[in-house]
């Protein structure tokens, strides 16, 4: 079901477009979650939400509910609440039932719909109020903390205007020249490809533990680039980037370096060369993508775009095993270190950063 949706001709020749409560009675079961059909894809998929997967019933009638109301868009799928999504790209649009794809295996089914009705004046008063237990939040709206995160612990660690609170990896300020804030966006300027060969790598002038790390990042055509953490910036004072455990940031398509490594551990989202994150991630390719690195003590998570890739435990023989095998097995204790920096990559290409936010953990 489409909402606050589009047709224009000069959008993908007319492609209707927009945010669409999912209706999905496959076993992945995300019915209630939001989808940015023909544009960014997933924004609210229901990972996290076992309640609501377990809302859908199927060949029986559900009940869907849908407040959206300024930059707010939640949803309920019989009762439950299923997905809260804060964003802001599209404030109006069209109502629409999708016609999805038909196959040959589709034949005979049908989708019905009945009790359709919509409120327009005074819904502020009738919105639905927040109950406990609350669902998990998506706030995409950018370098914003919303007050259900701020509440919840989460604290801009870019405030979208200033250098505040980062330096260059081996400087004690921010770096002169490679880097640029651009209309709420961090951009890392085209310079060859070199590995922190012109304005260097930035990290944050603050070491972290136990952490939820939230970062939006877009890409240019074959770009490289990187977002690590465990940080000893110490360990290589020559040249090249800093050393640290690192999600890969690539575009897997166009940089050879995703044909390196072992099994596809150089790809987009991947513990870099040490790690695989699988092909079928779900990738937004020329939009912002959200990346999502959770650290409690010895475990670690990968996310993309709400959907977890990878996860791995530290100081293990299994990790020290990979470690040894990998580009790192020359740096004393890698990725063992209680607590460490966090660092944006300059590998020479153009790529965009913003939204970047920390929840620390006990």
């Amino acid at each position: 079901m489409q909402i606050r949706s589009h047709s224009l001709k000069e959008y993908r020749n007319g492609l209707v477009h927009g945010y669409q409560f999912e209706i999905d009675p496959s076993p992945r079961a995300w019915t209630g979650g939001i989808y940015d059909e023909a544009r960014r894809g997933w924004l609210y998929p229901l990972t996290n939400n076992v309640a609501a997967q377990k809302a859908y019933k199927n060949v029986e009638w559900n009940t869907a509910r849908i407040e959206a109301i300024g930059s707010s868009i939640r949803t309920w799928l019989n009762g439950v609440p299923a997905s809260d999504l804060i964003d802001d790209m599209t404030l109006s649009g069209f109502i629409a039932l999708q016609v999805h794809a038909v196959g040959e295996a589709d034949a005979g089914k049908t989708v019905s719909w009945r009790n359709i009705r919509i409120m327009t004046e005074n819904v502020e008063q009738f919105a639905t109020p927040i109950t406990f237990p609350m669902i998990d939040q998506v706030n995409a709206i950018a370098n914003t903390i919303s007050e259900r995160e701020k509440q919840d612990g989460w604290k801009l660690l870019w405030d979208g205007k200033t250098t505040d609170g980062w330096r260059g990896a081996k400087l004690d300020h921010f770096p002169e020249k490679g880097w640029v804030i651009d209309d709420g966006v961090l951009k890392v300027i085209s310079s060859g490809g070199g590995e922190a060969a012109f304005g260097g790598d930035i990290v944050t002038t603050k070491k972290y533990k136990n952490f939820i790390l939230k970062v939006d990042f877009k890409i240019t055509e074959g770009a490289d680039s990187g977002i690590k953490y465990f940080v000893d910036p110490d360990l290589n004072t020559g040249e090249g980037s800093a050393i640290g455990c690192e999600f890969q940031i690539l575009d897997d398509n166009k940089h050879p370096d995703a044909k390196m490594g072992v099994l596809g551990n150089r790809t987009l989202g991947s513990v870099y060369d040490l790690i695989p994150a699988p092909e079928d991630k779900p990738f937004r390719r020329n939009f912002f993508n959200t990346a999502m690195i959770v650290v409690k003590g010895n475990h670690v998570e990968h996310w993309l775009n709400g959907v977890k890739i990878i996860e791995y435990e530290r100081n293990t023989q299994m990790w020290n095993a990979l470690v040894n095998f990998s580009k790192y097995k020359d740096w004393p204790n890698f990725g063992n270190g209680e607590s460490g920096y966090i660092l944006l990559q300059d590998h020479g290409d153009e790529v965009w950063f913003q939204n970047v936010k920390i929840k620390e953990l006990d």
